[in-house]
């Protein structure tokens, strides 16, 4: 799996921790270990110009995602998952580190953006938080990853709390 993930926000993140939940990610979504994905840490105002450009909405956001090939995880076990270039996710840490302080679990920043890559691997790969059932089947998908990374890791303590974007 190639990802290569550039920090150009100007505040310290755990780049190694981002760089090692997208691969937790995209392995438990089977997909193919020579697909690229690129992560990129903005600040607040270069992620409210993305905001604004793509979504026409108002100030900075958590995570926006840019997927390129659109890539799914195969449909059965046996199935071999296509190979390609998955795209772009886009983390903003002041946003994350405000929405970890808030959360109903107060969770540090660094842990913030882990759970927003994340949320930004499963938008890459078609799953959305739109309707109800949708945001059932993603956000529990989150979770499952989050928590399935963070026990390979030997983190304790209760996982952060699902984010919407």
């Amino acid at each position: 799996m190639s990802i290569d993930v550039n920090n150009e926000s100007g505040t310290e993140v755990d780049e190694q921790a981002i760089l090692d939940i997208a691969r937790y990610a995209l392995a438990r979504m089977r997909i193919h270990p020579l697909s690229e994905l690129s992560v990129i840490v903005v600040d607040a105002g270069a992620m409210e110009q993305l905001h604004i450009q793509w979504m026409d909405l108002p100030g900075p956001t958590d995570v926006m995602s840019f997927p390129m090939d659109e890539l799914r995880p195969p449909m059965k076990d046996d199935d071999e998952p296509p190979q390609g270039l998955l795209g772009d996710i886009v983390l903003c840490p002041e946003v994350a580190l405000k929405q970890g302080q808030e959360a109903p679990t107060q969770h540090s920043m660094n842990e913030e953006l882990q759970l927003l890559t994340v949320h930004g691997v499963l938008h890459l790969l078609g799953y959305d938080h739109e309707e109800p059932d949708e945001k059932a089947e993603m956000f529990g998908l989150q979770a499952a990853i989050v928590d399935g990374w963070r026990a390979e890791q030997g983190l304790t303590g209760p996982s952060p709390a699902p984010t919407v974007s």
